[in-house]
């Protein structure tokens, strides 16, 4: 049975991601975008193996529908498919991908309009309508595009045009930034070199050529996956360096002296950079994995701070309810008022880059300022493999009897909003959360020092017995 989680449909290539299952979903998607009487729809895909041929089995089962097909026939960051469902002004659109995930997974991310990544609802309904189906129906790929029914379209200029539009270009070319970019064996990289490039920064690459293995490791920017940017940053005298994963949604950050900047201070930086330096307004959302710094930065510029559950979709329908400034999340992925609704890792890193740029600052001294002014926040992050009987027993120990342990600090209230998350007095907190795209339980504590973080989280991991 295929299921959607927080980021798509992912699964093991072989195992459940494979061209039988691609077609089942795929068809009850045009099934859906018929009785909808929705005839169009965009497709791309990025670097892993079997995205391409995926993308053009989608395509064949849509053709074969009736739907007229824009196939981005190259490879695609996933924000630059989902720029395409909203400048196409499509219902519908789908990405090829697993993100951050394994080498070994592959999945599709279906996108709905404007850009955005599609809400539990049209999910949920796709995976009733593969109930019903019986046959599927598809034009083989050459035939439909003979027949024009699958379209080639190559939206990579007006994307670019578009971040390029968003930025600061001329503040960035005074610069004369000099960015090393590990695209992680991903798709980032001609897209966020031809933007610095077009601002005359100096940029060099590592890790960009076509390896589906990702190089032995897992393409998710952390201070783990991006030892050599790191180390590269520091040696060569580089001002930034940028690590974006798998589809480019997300990215991570090392700056001048080398150090990995989490998601959530680049979160921060950007959220207090568009407030102070260039004087836009509107509140922020975050989901509640993602650090309270966001808060307290709100709050001195007279701002509120919006918590949703896990998963953009969320982030994306909070901020047009609210017209939020800026929504984001601890794992890497954002995105600013007027660009597309979904996280967006090339116009991200743009717009850190026009930061410095406009601040004559570096990162470093940037996040001095915002500590200073609002405060110090520890995170610690840890995730645990379970057996299936584990996840039964965590159910029932944390939502059926709704226990937490007797941590060291004064709880406030506890919240069940996605996942288990302990509030304390102190201002600190802690999440318990099983993972949406893999089989992981994600422990998640905030304090104001990394002992205590590490104190309830090291308490909440013995009362789980993991």
């Amino acid at each position: 049975m295929i299921k959607f989680g927080t980021g798509g449909w992912r699964a093991i290539i072989g195992d459940e991601f494979v061209k039988t299952n691609i077609q089942l979903l795929t068809q009850a998607l045009a099934n859906k975008m018929i009785k909808e009487e929705t005839k169009s729809f965009v497709i791309g895909y990025d670097r892993r193996f079997l995205s391409d041929r995926s993308a053009q089995w989608m395509s064949e089962v849509l053709a074969g529908n009736g739907i007229q097909v824009y196939f981005i026939n190259r490879i695609a960051p996933t924000p630059m498919v989902m720029y395409s469902v909203k400048a196409l002004n499509l219902q519908y659109g789908a990405a090829v991908t697993a993100s951050h995930n394994p080498a070994d997974y592959n999945g599709i991310k279906i996108f709905t309009e404007g850009g955005r990544d599609a809400g539990k609802d049209v999910t949920d309904d796709i995976e009733h309508y593969m109930e019903d189906v019986k046959d599927i129906q598809l034009i083989p790929f050459d035939k439909a595009l003979e027949k024009g029914t699958v379209m080639i379209y190559n939206p990579f200029n007006d994307y670019i045009d578009t971040i390029i539009n968003l930025v600061d270009l001329e503040a960035i070319k005074k610069k004369q930034l000099k960015i090393l970019l590990d695209p992680m064996y991903g798709v980032s990289k001609t897209s966020l070199q031809t933007i610095l490039m077009t601002a005359r920064c100096e940029v060099d690459l590592i890790h960009d050529r076509h390896d589906t293995l990702f190089g032995g490791r897992l393409p998710s920017p952390s201070a783990k996956t991006l030892g050599r940017l790191k180390n590269e940053v520091v040696e060569k005298g580089y001002d930034l360096g940028i690590g974006t994963d798998g589809d480019a949604d997300r990215l991570g950050i090392i700056d001048e002296k080398g150090n990995f900047i989490h998601p959530n201070a680049i979160m921060a930086l950007l959220y207090y950079y568009l407030l102070k330096y260039k004087n836009w307004r509107g509140p922020v959302v975050r989901n509640l994995a993602t650090t309270h710094l966001l808060d307290k930065i709100a709050e001195g510029f007279g701002e509120s701070c919006y918590e949703v559950p896990v998963g953009f979709k969320h982030i994306s329908s909070k901020m047009e309810e609210t017209d939020a400034l800026i929504g984001g999340e601890s794992s890497g992925g954002l995105t600013i008022r007027g660009h597309i609704k979904g996280k967006d890792g090339v116009f991200a890193a743009s717009l850190l880059v026009e930061m410095i740029s406009v601040t004559n600052k570096h990162l470093s001294k940037l996040l001095d300022d915002i500590h200073e002014q609002f405060g110090k926040f520890d995170m610690v992050e840890d995730s645990f493999d379970f057996k299936v009987e584990d996840k039964e027993r965590l159910l029932n120990l944390l939502y059926t009897h709704k226990k937490i342990p007797e941590f060291s600090y004064e709880v406030d209230r506890v919240s069940y909003m996605d996942g288990v998350k302990v509030f304390f007095k102190n201002g600190g907190w802690i999440i318990a959360r099983f993972s949406g795209t893999e089989p992981l339980l994600r422990v998640f504590a905030e304090m104001d020092s990394m002992d205590k973080a590490k104190q309830v989280s090291e308490e909440m991991k013995a009362f789980l017995d993991i």
